[in-house]
């Protein structure tokens, strides 16, 4: 009996040895911090335990013997010498798997930030702030029919569509919104535009099936996905407001879009009132769908739309709806007829939720 007993004691004492390193190990390899503070350091060839001294000194591992015990166990044999840029609350399997990819640190890396809606000249405004393009050279680069046949050979979604006469920028519609790192200032406009273009690329992959199936083209998908952006819906309501173009189209209707006609005057602030301008309801342009002879979709996109409203013109809703309205807060309200329509817009005026 006595035997059991220290038999018990013994193993009891070995699994609290064994939790006790475990817990201790655990917490020499987790982030020396939890709050972000990033740390630039030059990894120079040389022994993988050199290495542990370097990042040591500059506190972004919690103890040198556990690196080392953490590369032994995990047979790490090779880690790339360059200039990283870590943070404190990077654990030591994250900090090693930055090192085992070589993922460099490059201090003139600019980030530029595209957003969901800008038609190509706001595009050709955010490329001037952020690199040293002129917006005329991005311009130009839109307007060179050499390139974008080019774009059209390369790219599956490009069809000759985009080439017709009417249309104010071919690539417009295609260049997807989304934040893209480049080496420097220096980055031309092709590889921006080429960035984009792959990116609409990967993002149209999951459709294209769907693409394929429909009685829509890519450039028609496109164009309305780029009127949906714009219309000013919740990301909810947008496959709604997609179904009561989808039903226009379908029975003759005029689009009635706003955002096209402030598109073909070339207004980019829809703030300014279109109440009173001379070619408000001109039928002359193939974008303005105010135009009561104007059936169907304008000939080509009205910005660059994101993956929200692309996803909600191809898998749109089916109803028997044909107008819509937002409140202040985004809130879409949809109707069958103009009556509802007009009584939907003075509810909302009563209740001082109108902000058209």
């Amino acid at each position: 009996m006595k035997k059991y007993k220290i038999v018990v004691i013994i193993l009891t004492a070995l699994l609290a040895l064994v939790f006790t390193l475990g817990f201790f190990y655990n917490y020499l390899i987790s982030p020396v911090s939890r709050k972000s503070e990033k740390v630039v350091v030059e990894i120079k060839e040389g022994s993988i335990y050199s290495i542990g001294d370097t990042l040591y000194e500059n506190d972004l591992i919690r103890n040198v013997f556990i690196f080392k015990l953490y590369v032994k166990l995990n047979g790490i044999n090779s880690l790339k010498a360059s200039t990283y840029q870590f943070d404190k609350n990077m654990n030591l399997k994250e900090i090693i798997e930055m090192m085992e990819e070589g993922n460099s640190y490059n201090p003139d890396q600019i980030t530029i930030t595209f957003k969901e809606g800008l038609n190509v000249r706001k595009i050709a405004k955010v490329v001037e702030e952020n690199t040293n393009n002129s917006y005329d050279d991005f311009m130009n680069l839109m307007n060179n029919d050499e390139f974008i046949d080019e774009k059209i050979a390369e790219y599956w979604f490009l069809t000759d569509s985009i080439k017709d006469s009417k249309i104010y920028y071919p690539l417009e519609g295609y260049l997807f919104p989304n934040t893209y790192a480049f080496l420097n200032k220096d980055v031309s406009c092709e590889e921006i535009v080429n960035t984009m273009l792959d990116e609409m690329e990967k993002q149209l992959e999951s459709y294209r099936e769907k693409i394929d199936n429909s009685e829509y083209n890519i450039h028609q998908l496109i164009t309305l996905a780029s009127i949906v952006e714009l219309e000013g819906a919740s990301a909810s309501d947008r496959a709604s407001v997609a179904g009561v173009f989808y039903n226009r189209i379908k029975d003759g209707w005029v689009l009635g879009s706003d955002v096209t006609t402030y598109y073909f005057l070339k207004i980019d602030d829809f703030k300014q009132s279109l109440n009173g301008n001379k070619d408000l309801y001109t039928c002359d342009y193939a974008y303005n769908t105010r135009c009561t002879s104007f059936v169907g979709l304008p000939v080509g996109p009205i910005s660059n739309p994101g993956k929200e409203s692309i996803d909600a013109t191809i898998n749109y809703n089916r109803h028997n709806y044909y107008y819509f309205v937002a409140d202040c807060s985004g809130k879409t309200y949809l109707s069958k007829n103009a009556t509802e329509h007009y009584n939907t817009i003075q509810k909302l005026k009563n209740e001082n939720n109108w902000c058209a």
